[in-house]
């Protein structure tokens, strides 16, 4: 099993530089012991000029059948009948395969890494690369000559010029035609260390096949090898599930971090920070509905209208303890949705699946699609939800997708709802807009629900200091005329009528700890003229309020839904 890199250099920068990079010699030949047999690196060519880099490894074919335990390394059945002949006639002492690409990794580790101590800064300059490979197994070529090939669709994304060339079963025999393996050879001006994480990463792919059983902790190497440019590639699913070797729960976990890296480098953040919608615990000031916030949902600063604030779950009786904020949001925006007739309902920022868990609870919600940024919420809520277990019929009414809300989606268009539930403020302000038009024009459902902290209420909390915010990771919160301003003006920029209600008890100076915007469509709800009074919705609560806009009429609203 062979490979070479040549690069090319000048007198003030000359290629010989690859023996520094590469942290071997070229004036020595050395040897390496691997798992499988000993590799080989040496120099066939050293000049100013032109420097090539040699990696010959040689498998021990016997050492590798007792490593697979009786088991054929190309073929996934017993050692019995053609398998057992397969694991002594068999191409892994000579096609590059995964024993090629742990042979890299053992033998130029430091290389890989971009670590050069001799000439700190070399490593990180891109250098005129040519890979060569002899012989590579390439399973899933196409079968239509204008289809791409499987190299390409891996390589040329990357930045290499591919040239594969065909290897015929027999030259002397053309008409048997071309066998499964290609001559290839990779041409760019990459990194070196680049060059060789691509290689650890595609050549397994590539061959289809491992010689080793895939551990759960090879997701952490594939993400590893592929910081930088795995997230962003076209065909990174198909290099997972094969990488992965079809291992479909490692394959998932994988695609959904690669996810958010993808996600935090389009918003400039780290993945930690888009993965917050895993609740704090112990954090005083906590909105889900447990721990300390619990006690302050309903307590203390609850004083103003106790037996009220249990009135959408049923009314309480002396003694019981009253419904905590989070599940008074729930009840209000669950009444809401059946006043309208929802039954196709998006969860924006679903978080760990609270609100689905209670719209699976009315059949009047047939489909429910529940998004968030953060895969660790999304995991915790399928568990929550324990969707692996649900009969059928209900699993399908209910989908987990990982997505930012501020990036246009085309699969969440033609819902009726969309519940904004305490999300707006985990927002940097400068991103509301972008989140404006994904989920009012380019989603554009009949019904917009948003909820968000009215910051007057603060002052009542008796656990949260002055000045402070009531989650760690939220970025602003409005009071009412704040966020009464925000909503007028979404409402009429994209065609909807906005209807304001409290959320939690009403206290006569601050108002109430939660507000609730809701927005219909303008073109859905009763036709009025610039500057009538909007009448009340069936929906809407006592003490609920209604703004209608000279813009509400059908033409704007048209305007708003093709924008």
């Amino acid at each position: 099993m062979f490979i070479s890199i040549t690069t090319t250099g000048t007198d003030a920068q000359p290629a010989t530089d690859l023996g520094y990079m590469l942290h071997k010699h070229p004036e020595k030949v050395q040897q390496f012991s691997t798992a499988y047999g000993e590799a080989t690196v040496f120099y066939p060519e050293v000049g100013n000029q032109r420097c090539t880099a040699a990696l010959l490894l040689e498998v021990d074919p016997i050492g590798l059948v007792r490593r697979s335990r009786g088991r054929a390394p190309t073929s996934r059945a017993g050692s019995t009948g053609a398998a057992a002949l397969a694991q002594y006639v068999n191409d892994r002492t000579y096609a590059a395969s995964s024993l090629l690409a742990v042979a890299l990794r053992t033998v130029f580790r430091s290389a890989m890494k971009g670590v050069c101590v001799q000439r700190p800064g070399l490593a990180e300059q891109p250098r005129p690369l040519t890979v060569l490979l002899p012989a590579v197994a390439a399973q899933g070529e196409p079968s239509r000559a204008d289809e791409p090939s499987l190299v390409e669709r891996l390589f040329a994304p990357l930045g290499w010029q591919v040239e594969a060339v065909p290897i015929p079963l027999d030259e002397s025999f053309p008409e048997w035609g071309t066998s499964r393996y290609l001559r290839l050879e990779l041409t760019g001006t990459l990194r070196l260390a680049d060059a060789l994480q691509h290689l650890y990463v595609l050549l397994p792919v590539l061959d289809g096949a491992k010689h080793y059983w895939v551990a759960p902790d090879e997701v952490d190497k594939l993400l590893a090898a592929g910081a930088g440019w795995l997230a962003e590639h076209p065909e990174r699913a198909l290099i997972v599930r094969r990488y992965l070797q079809r291992r479909w729960s490692l394959a998932n976990e994988a695609l959904r971090r690669l996810e958010l890296v993808r996600l935090a480098e389009a918003e400039e953040r780290e993945p930690e920070e888009l993965d917050d919608a895993m609740p704090p615990q112990g954090d005083a000031t906590d909105e889900t509905g447990t721990g300390a916030d619990t006690d302050a949902d309903t307590g203390t600063a609850a004083h103003a209208d106790g037996a009220d604030t249990a009135g959408d779950a049923g009314d309480a009786t002396a003694g019981e303890r009253p419904l905590p904020l989070a599940g008074q949001r729930r009840a209000a925006i669950l009444d809401l949705l059946r006043a309208d007739g929802a039954a196709r309902v998006l969860d924006l920022g679903c978080g760990q699946g609270e609100l689905i868990g209670e719209l699976l609870k009315v059949r009047q919600f047939t489909e429910i699609l529940g998004v968030d940024v953060s895969a660790g919420a999304l995991a915790v809520a399928a568990r929550r939800l324990r969707l692996h277990r649900l009969p059928e019929r209900q699993a399908a009414r209910v989908r987990l997708l990982q997505g930012a809300l501020t990036y246009t989606n085309a699969r969440l268009r033609g819902y009726d709802a969309a519940v904004l539930c305490e999300v707006i403020e985990h927002l940097d302000e400068d991103r509301l807009p972008a989140l404006e038009y994904a989920v009012f024009g380019a989603a554009h459902p009949a019904t917009v629900l948003v909820t968000m902290p009215n910051a007057e209420y603060n002052v009542l909390w008796e656990s949260l200091p002055a000045g402070r915010l009531r989650h760690g990771d939220h970025r602003f919160e409005w009071d009412r005329a704040a966020f009464r301003a925000w909503a007028e003006r979404v409402a009429a920029q994209y065609g909807y009528r906005v209807s304001f209600q409290p959320v939690g008890p009403d206290d006569p100076e601050v108002g109430p700890p939660s507000q609730l915007a809701a927005f219909r469509q303008a073109e859905l709800t009763a036709a009025t003229q610039p500057g009538t009074t909007h009448t009340t919705h069936p929906a809407a609560q006592p003490g609920t309020t209604h703004t209608t806009h000279p813009a509400d009429s059908p033409s704007r609203a048209a305007e708003g839904s093709d924008r």
